[in-house]
């Protein structure tokens, strides 16, 4: 019997302010749609091509059959929509595939699950900076050359708006993606007036790619054309990650989102299919095939433009859906153990800033290593993704198998056939790309699993020596010592002198002298300063042959641990903060060095005292 949750706002006093609880931080439906669905409405632009491409091999014949392979992606599309839109009741925290691999499938199931849609995000925004800029130095040549350094800004700017906040990114991407969408419709709308193209002056001088030696329409060539044009499924998924991002109540807003997504992808990749066979359109090198149906829609004049410049722009800030689902997803693996707890820390914007910034980081290196190419990138693309539809259409199979409730035995078998289908895809799309890279992402994803579980046993390790979970031993009070290192006399020692004076039992000071001459008369000096000053602390002389400043205070503290059993030992160590960031450049970093080899070398505790200069 499955339970939903009504989430309602906390009740506020008439005549106060409610309190800031962050939901103007977090997404409506509408900016849900705008952050989180840019990849899934930027795949029209790639996807009804992906299918042509397969299908021309079978020449004009087997373009006939765009139509009933768009019809079967769109019943998947359906399929999927529909199954999110439970992933969602049932697991309103977020994490998709990962959450209903994990509460059905186990642990290892979940953690491919989590595995395949971190290596889909990260190559998201890579595939969508480059398709982006590669559409505008396609309208500008000269840019070519530099089209690393466009694609590394654009990722700039993208990660710039996401770390402002999601609500921020998503208002700001809603502008594009309306204008977008709504240009695709108003072309499928004006090119189902049209008997015939207007103009085929885009297509005019290049070279077709239709298959002269046609061979038949057989099952294999429909199954590879149907993984092909699945790519324009990627980013479905998105919004079931994602949940926690909306206002509430997050359910009923995020299952809205998903609706309207599923419908408005459906309806374009239905309405491009209808005009590709209406202008019995042929794939040709060097124009794609969007570029085609607009110039036979409107002819060659601004409308074209117009749809260039916006599928360009899209493609390029359709990365944004990586930025709003990837570091929910790795806040969910933070809290589970099985990735660094940094990741769970949210700005005050609500912003996971490390989940953000990780992933520009890796994006940012996977576009340094490809050129700034897209044809380098696709090959790997789209894989991870239908790993994640398989995983979460199984899941919630036994999700209905255990839950049962209202008409479950429908829901399950939407699922499990949605599940046949997203696997058959899989197995079609790894195979066929194989040699062109999708190697890489079979190799990386066992990889990333296990780094996963190496994380898992690290924090069960520590776990395990800190006692977590279990009762501690009642706390005692132990005779304390605590150690100052010092080489001069300033604020700063008399600082840290009252702040050990308020830890320890007991405090001394130490200097390292070294037998060098104008050593030992700085020595005398500290010396003499200190008998006038007479602080009340012993200053203790550590004699060092070598010039090095922690090894002989470390062995100190080694001395004193072996020669007072039972003293808890702390070694503060006095480090001056200056006002501005850029100053920290003229410190010597002596309080960096002392305490990595008192780390190192002893079990003393380190505290490590900055003190401000305002």
């Amino acid at each position: 019997m499955s339970v939903q949750t009504t989430e309602q706002p906390d009740a506020v006093p008439a005549g106060e302010e409610p309190p800031d609880t962050g939901e103007r931080h977090r997404l409506t439906a509408v900016t849900g749609l705008a952050a989180l669905s840019l990849d899934a409405m930027a795949s029209v632009a790639y996807g009804p091509e992906a299918i042509v491409l397969v299908l021309a091999a079978a020449g004009a014949h087997g373009l006939g059959f765009t139509m009933p392979v768009t019809l079967a992606i769109a019943a998947l599309l359906a399929v999927l929509v529909a199954s999110y839109r439970q992933v969602i009741a049932a697991f309103p925290d977020g994490g998709g595939s990962y959450a209903v691999a994990k509460t059905h499938l186990g642990a290892r199931t979940s953690l491919v699950a989590a595995a395949s849609l971190v290596l889909d995000y990260v190559l998201n925004v890579a595939v969508a900076v480059t398709a982006g800029v590669a559409a505008l130095t396609s309208a500008f040549p000269s840019l070519y050359a530099d089209r690393l350094w466009l694609c590394l800004a654009v990722l700039a700017l993208i990660t710039g708006v996401n770390l402002r906040g999601i609500v921020e990114s998503a208002k700001a991407f809603i502008v594009p993606t309306v204008v977008f969408v709504g240009s695709i419709f108003v072309l499928i709308v004006v090119g189902l007036f049209r008997s015939h193209p207007v103009s085929t002056a885009t297509a005019a001088g290049h070279a077709s790619v239709l298959a002269d030696n046609a061979s038949s329409v057989g099952a294999l060539l429909l199954l590879k054309a149907f993984a092909s044009g699945c790519a324009a499924l990627t980013g479905v998924e998105a919004i079931a990650n994602a949940v926690p991002s909306f206002r509430v109540p997050r359910v009923r807003r995020a299952q809205s989102a998903e609706v309207a997504l599923g419908a408005v992808l459906g309806l374009m990749l239905i309405g491009l299919s209808v005009l590709i066979g209406r202008f019995h359109l042929q794939p040709v090198g060097g124009v794609t095939v969007l570029a085609q149906l607009a110039d036979a829609s409107f002819g060659h004049d601004w409308a074209f433009y117009v749809i260039q410049f916006a599928t360009m722009i899209l493609l390029a800030l359709s990365a944004n859906t990586s930025f709003g689902g990837l570091p929910v997803l790795l806040k969910l693996l933070a809290r589970d153990n099985y990735a660094p707890h940094v990741f769970a820390l949210k700005a005050d914007r609500q912003v996971h800033r490390h989940g953000v910034l990780a992933l520009a980081v890796v994006s940012a290196a996977l576009l340094v290593f490809s050129g700034g190419d897209t044809n380098t990138l696709v090959p790997m693309f789209a894989i991870g993704v239908f790993v994640g539809f398989t995983i979460a259409q199984v899941g919630m199979v036994r999700h209905w198998l255990l839950e049962r409730g209202t008409n479950w035995r429908g829901k399950a078998l939407l699922n499990g056939f949605g599940a046949v289908l997203t696997g058959v895809a899989t197995v079609v799309v790894t195979a066929s790309k194989f040699e062109e890279g999708a190697w890489l992402i079979v190799i990386a994803l066992p990889l990333l699993v296990a780094a996963f579980e190496a994380v898992h046993r690290a924090y069960g390790r520590i776990g395990e020596r800190l006692g977590l979970g279990r009762i501690p031993e009642a706390p005692h009070r132990d005779r304390s010592l605590v150690i100052v290192p010092v080489s001069s006399l300033s604020r700063l020692t008399s600082e840290a002198l009252t702040a050990a004076a308020s830890l320890g039992d007991e405090v001394r000071a130490v200097t390292v002298c070294y037998p060098d001459p104008e050593d030992r008369a700085q020595l005398h000096v500290l010396e003499r300063a200190w008998a006038q000053w007479d602080p009340g602390v012993e200053l203790v002389r550590l004699a060092c042959a070598r010039r090095t400043l922690g090894r002989p205070i470390a062995a100190y503290v080694r001395e004193v641990a072996a020669a007072e059993p039972g003293t808890q030992v702390t070694v503060l160590i006095p480090e001056a903060e200056p006002e501005r960031l850029w100053q920290r450049l003229l410190q010597n970093q002596r309080g960096a060095v002392v305490a990595h080899a008192v780390r190192r070398e002893t079990d003393a505790v380190i505290c490590r005292l900055r003190f401000r200069l305002h």
